[in-house]
C-alpha cells in the first residue's frame, strides 16, 4: 500500500482499504486447489460431513447417540454433551472428528501463511459461528498445535467477543474516533448466509477510549436461510429491524450516532455496492441495480435527528476489527471466520501520529 493512499484516510469509505487504526492487505482471498475452494474445508460444513463419516463408525455398531438425526441438525450443545458426558465410543467419534478437522484447517492456515499478503502475519483470530461452540475451541486449539509442531510460528486466538456480537462490535472500529465521540452507541448490522442480525452497539468510550469495552447493548436477529425471501423483502425487514432498536434507544435516551456501520459478505466497493461473493444471500446483491447503502438509508433516512450514514465492509474484516483493543502488540495479524464458508482477512497495524502542540 501506497504512502499517497495511507495519507487519503479522512471520511469513511465502503470498503476502505485505509481504517483509522489498521490497513487492510487482503480480504475475501478464494484459494483453489484440484477439490476446490480451500476455505471450503475449514467451514462448518466441512466439520458435518467429516462428523457425518464418524457417525457411520457408530451406526455399524448400533451406537449412535444421535439416532437417525441428519449431522447438519445437530446442535453444538447436543455435540458438547455427548463429547464430554456421552459413552466412551460416542465421545471418541467426535473427537476423532474435531482431530481431522483441525488437520484441515491447518492445512488452510498453511495455504494462507504461504500468500505474498499473508506471509508475516503474526497471529490469526478465530471468529465465525463454529468458534462460539466448546468443538470450535478445542478444534481451534488443535490446530494451533499442529502448526506449533510442524515449526509455523503463528498464534491462534479464539475472538474474544462472542462471533454473534463481534460481528456488530467491530463495526464502531470502521469510523474515525471523531465521529463516535459525544455518542452513546452506533447501529450495526452482521449480514450472513444463514442469519442477518442487527444491533445497537454502545461504545463506552469514557470506560475504554479503544471501544475495549464497547458492547452489544441490544439487538435482533432474523434466519432468513430458514425462509424464501427475495433480496428486496430482505431489506424491508433489515429495514424495520433497525428502525425498532433505534425507537429503543431513544425510549432508554441511548443516543446514537446517526450511523449503521455493515458487515457483508464479499467483495465491497467504494460505492456500497458488493462485486462478489454475496451468492449465498436471499437473492442477487450483486446486481448493478442494487445498493445496500442506498437501500438502508432509504428505509432509514434519519437517525436521533441526524441524516443516517451507512458504510460497509466485508463482515470478515468487521469481525475482525472487534479484536483491536487486544492486538496492540501486533503489527501483522489476520482473522479467519468458520461459518457457511471461510471469511478471511490480513491487517497491518497503523501507527497513528499524534498532533502537534
Amino acid at each position: 500500500m501506497g504512502k499517497a493512499e495511507t495519507e487519503t484516510l479522512s471520511l469513511p469509505t465502503h470498503g476502505a482499504r485505509v481504517l483509522p487504526s489498521v490497513e487492510i492487505d487482503s480480504y475475501n482471498v478464494e484459494i483453489e486447489d484440484e477439490d476446490g475452494f480451500v476455505g471450503d474445508k475449514a467451514s462448518r460444513k466441512a466439520f458435518q460431513a467429516i462428523l457425518d463419516d464418524w457417525r457411520k463408525h457408530l451406526k455399524d455398531s448400533g451406537d449412535d447417540p444421535f439416532g437417525d438425526k441428519p449431522t447438519d441438525e445437530i446442535g453444538k450443545k447436543e455435540l458438547t454433551a455427548v463429547l464430554m458426558e456421552g459413552d466412551s465410543e460416542a465421545a471418541g467419534a467426535i473427537q476423532s472428528a474435531i482431530e481431522d478437522y483441525a488437520q484441515q484447517l491447518a492445512n488452510v492456515v498453511r495455504r494462507f501463511t504461504r500468500l505474498k499478503d499473508w506471509r508475516e502475519t503474526e497471529c490469526l483470530v478465530i471468529g465465525g459461528g463454529f468458534r462460539g461452540s466448546r468443538i470450535g475451541e478445542l478444534a481451534i486449539g488443535r490446530t494451533g498445535m499442529i502448526l506449533r509442531d510442524d515449526g509455523i510460528d503463528i498464534d491462534l486466538e479464539p475472538i474474544r467477543n462472542h462471533p454473534d456480537e463481534a460481528g456488530l462490535i467491530g463495526g464502531a472500529h470502521l469510523l474515525p474516533p471523531w465521529m463516535l465521540k459525544g455518542h452513546d452507541a452506533i447501529l450495526a448490522v452482521d449480514v450472513g448466509g444463514t442469519n442477518i442480525r442487527a444491533g445497537v452497539v454502545e461504545l463506552n468510550l469514557k470506560k475504554s477510549p479503544d471501544l475495549a469495552k464497547a458492547k452489544v447493548w441490544e439487538s435482533e436477529l432474523w434466519r432468513h436461510g430458514d425462509d424464501d425471501v427475495k433480496r428486496e423483502d430482505a431489506i424491508d425487514r433489515l429495514g424495520d429491524m433497525l428502525s425498532d432498536l433505534a425507537g429503543k434507544a431513544k425510549k432508554n435516551k441511548v443516543g446514537l450516532a446517526p450511523v449503521i456501520a455493515v458487515g457483508c459478505p464479499g467483495i465491497i466497493e467504494e460505492d456500497g455496492s458488493i462485486k462478489r461473493g454475496a451468492q449465498n444471500l436471499p437473492g442477487n446483491w450483486e446486481s448493478s441495480r442494487f445498493n445496500l447503502a442506498r437501500s438502508l438509508r432509504e428505509r432509514l433516512p434519519m437517525i436521533a435527528d441526524g441524516e443516517t450514514s451507512v458504510v460497509i465492509h466485508n463482515d470478515a474484516v468487521v469481525q475482525g476489527l472487534s479484536e483491536l483493543p487486544f492486538v496492540k502488540d501486533r503489527k501483522h495479524w489476520g482473522v479467519l471466520t468458520m461459518g457457511t464458508g471461510l471469511g478471511n482477512a490480513k491487517f497491518t497495524t497503523r501507527k497513528v501520529g499524534k498532533a502537534k502542540d
